[in-house]
């Protein structure tokens, strides 16, 4: 064999080797991998990206779909890791047999679909029912809640130069400009008072659009979770000077106004909706008890998407 041959032949060799390694590579970025534990016996899921969102389980005929929203730390879609609540949810269900389908959509948008039973459920949801009847089905609401799972706290949040005030009186509000996430709802006694016009409501798309009109002082206090608040500036696309400006002129008004757990919420139009509910519930009870959902948070904690060039003030 020629000199000249033997090197084409390396060429070609090379260039296939480079095309599968190219390949290999795409489909790495296109999957996630989900690892838990349940009983002593470790299960490792391996997600893929379709067009529509996100798959798991592919192989099986029981096929849940979910749609949710970017809700940082706990959920996001431009998180590497995708967020702890992301990863327990494609855990909960597929250790039931289900394939999982999880799309992401403006929060207002994955409500509605829900309640129009064009998907099976949407999560995290908030509990602002005025009993503890997870049953309750109504014409007005036709989504029903699973049992809870770990959240965060609900606070009141106002610009930096606004006098020092409490969030344990409400009367703070009275006649002011709330800025909240549309679609959002939030405890009985906030609702109420939005429904009875007590103060005017600024509708978001999401939390960083929220601390924007804070710091424009077009709302005089904004309400959420203030991890959301400070992880929605921090993986934003700013520069790191743009989030530490926007995050130090936020103040936080001390108390909570209540410690919110999360749950997800599955739509009765759906037709086995009941049977997910209870299955779903008793994978989040295994996990609970295992250890699992705990481990899943914890993990959450310790892994760093992104290093700032900067530390920022937190809320």
């Amino acid at each position: 064999m020629s000199v000249q041959i033997l090197l084409k032949t390396l060429l070609f060799i090379s260039l296939l080797i480079l095309t599968s390694l190219s390949a290999i590579a795409k489909s790495i970025d296109n999957t996630l991998t989900i690892e838990y534990t349940l009983a002593g016996k470790t299960t490792i899921i391996i997600g893929e990206k379709t067009k529509q969102g996100y798959r798991f389980n592919k192989s099986s005929t029981k096929v849940v779909h979910l749609a949710t929203t970017s809700w940082p730390p706990y959920i996001s879609e431009g998180n590497c890791n995708k967020g702890w609540v992301f990863k327990l949810a494609a855990a909960l269900l597929v250790s039931k047999g289900y394939q999982v389908n999880i799309n992401f959509y403006p929060w207002a948008r994955s409500k509605m679909l829900a309640e129009q039973g064009l998907v099976d459920i949407v999560f995290p949801q908030y509990d602002n029912r005025k009993t503890n009847n997870a049953e309750t089905v109504t014409t007005n609401n036709p989504l029903v809640l699973s049992d809870p799972f770990p959240g965060g706290t609900l606070s009141l949040i106002t610009h930096k130069d606004s006098a020092a005030l409490k969030a344990d009186d409400l009367t703070i509000l009275y006649n002011k400009v709330v800025g909240v996430v549309r679609g959002n709802n939030y405890t009985v006694e906030i609702n109420n008072m939005v429904n009875t016009h007590i103060f005017s409501v600024v509708e978001a798309v999401d939390e960083l659009q929220l601390v924007r009109m804070m710091v424009a002082k077009r709302v005089d206090f904004i309400l959420g979770d203030r991890k959301v608040f400070n992880h929605s500036v921090t993986i934003s696309k700013l520069s790191d000077t743009e989030k530490r400006d926007l995050l130090q002129q936020l103040k936080l008004l001390e108390p909570s106004l209540a410690e919110h757990p999360l749950f997800f919420a599955l739509s009765t139009k759906r037709p086995h909706w009941q049977s997910l509910q209870t299955d779903l519930n008793d994978a989040l009870q295994r996990f609970k008890v295992s250890g699992e959902t705990q481990r899943f948070i914890d993990k959450n904690a310790t892994f760093r998407c992104y290093q700032p060039e900067i530390e920022y003030t937190p809320l």
